[in-house]
């Protein structure tokens, strides 16, 4: 068993990646800003996690966090995340998802530590230019949020030819799941549904979207970091399958009897404001033959498993 520093490691997709390696045995030290009442707990409970506060935006406690730890390898969740989110605080973006990787690479440097698995998105390509796409798709996001993280990439990039580091990408699509902590399809959905409410949306129901459970999220990035030798710095990890926002309408008013949930043709707005890069799937082979990645929770099962997450947690409270 290894030794892996999580980064965001209180964060919703950082939290996951958590329990998943101390399920395996590894020890774990997740890095955050705070440390959630949460992981709080699951350190009180297994003794191979430990939590440290760290700004990555802060060099000195950057490189004191990896130089007490020395981990095998790091898991890089951290960020501001979100199309809307970095549009509207674009310097703090900038701070976290840019200088925030150079720090963390630069540590690393210092600290003879090799490998980093960097969560990106699919935000990096921009405008898809086919319903389907590969990684070696051009790499021209429109947003904040996609400029951040493709930065971060090339750094990596960067630092792995003049300093032998490596810098692995996993390239994610609208991750979704329980507890999701953005307002974002399909959770508004789903939590319209069980409250009775209907819900209708003026745009986007014809844009298709890979949207990705967060097991599989995890699956991959696990994947990405337990294989011995890479030939590529990127992977695609989402679906390979884009339904369309309609189409996840009509699966949860399926899933909810009595569900009003109805999406109108149109352009998609991040937040009803931004308007969504051209999307689509994200193609999967490259992940399936190097990593032997293979999604386990298509949309209507995830659509499933947050309904009845919802209702396991509402029955708990009430």
């Amino acid at each position: 068993m290894k030794t892996i520093l999580v980064t965001g490691g209180s964060g919703w997709l950082g939290s996951a990646v958590v329990r998943r390696l101390l399920a395996r045995g590894d020890t774990v030290i997740s890095a955050d800003v705070g440390i959630s009442p949460a992981m709080k707990a699951l350190a009180e409970q297994n003794p191979k996690l430990l939590n440290t506060i760290v700004d990555l935006g802060e060099w000195p406690q950057v490189m004191r966090a990896l130089t007490e730890a020395r981990p095998d390898a790091i898991v890089h969740c951290a960020a501001i995340v979100g199309v809307v989110q970095c549009a509207d605080i674009p310097l703090k973006a900038m701070r976290v998802n840019v200088e925030g990787m150079v720090n963390l690479l630069e540590a690393m440097r210092l600290t003879g530590i090799r490998r980093v698995v960097h969560v990106s998105t699919e935000e990096t390509y921009g405008d898809f230019q086919s319903a389907r796409i590969t990684e070696d798709h051009p790499q021209v996001p429109t947003s904040i949020y996609g400029l951040t993280k493709l930065a971060a990439e090339h750094y990596g990039r960067v630092y792995s030819r003049d300093h032998g580091l490596e810098c692995i990408n996993v390239r994610t699509c609208w991750v979704y799941g329980p507890n999701l902590p953005r307002p974002r399809m399909p959770k508004t959905y789903v939590d319209a549904a069980l409250k009775g409410q209907p819900l209708h949306q003026q745009g986007g129901g014809d844009l298709a979207v890979d949207q990705v459970y967060i097991e599989d999220t995890v699956s991959g990035i696990v994947l990405a970091l337990d294989k011995a030798e890479h030939r590529f710095d990127a992977y695609n990890v989402a679906t390979g399958e884009a339904p369309t926002l309609s189409e996840v309408a009509g699966l949860v008013n399926e899933a909810v009897p009595g569900a009003d949930i109805r999406i109108e043709a149109g352009p998609y707005r991040h937040g009803d404001r931004i308007l969504t890069a051209k999307k689509g799937a994200l193609d999967i082979s490259r992940a399936r033959q190097e990593l032997g990645y293979a999604p386990e929770y298509p949309i209507r099962r995830g659509i499933d498993l947050m309904i009845e997450e919802a209702r396991g947690a509402s029955g708990a409270s009430g």
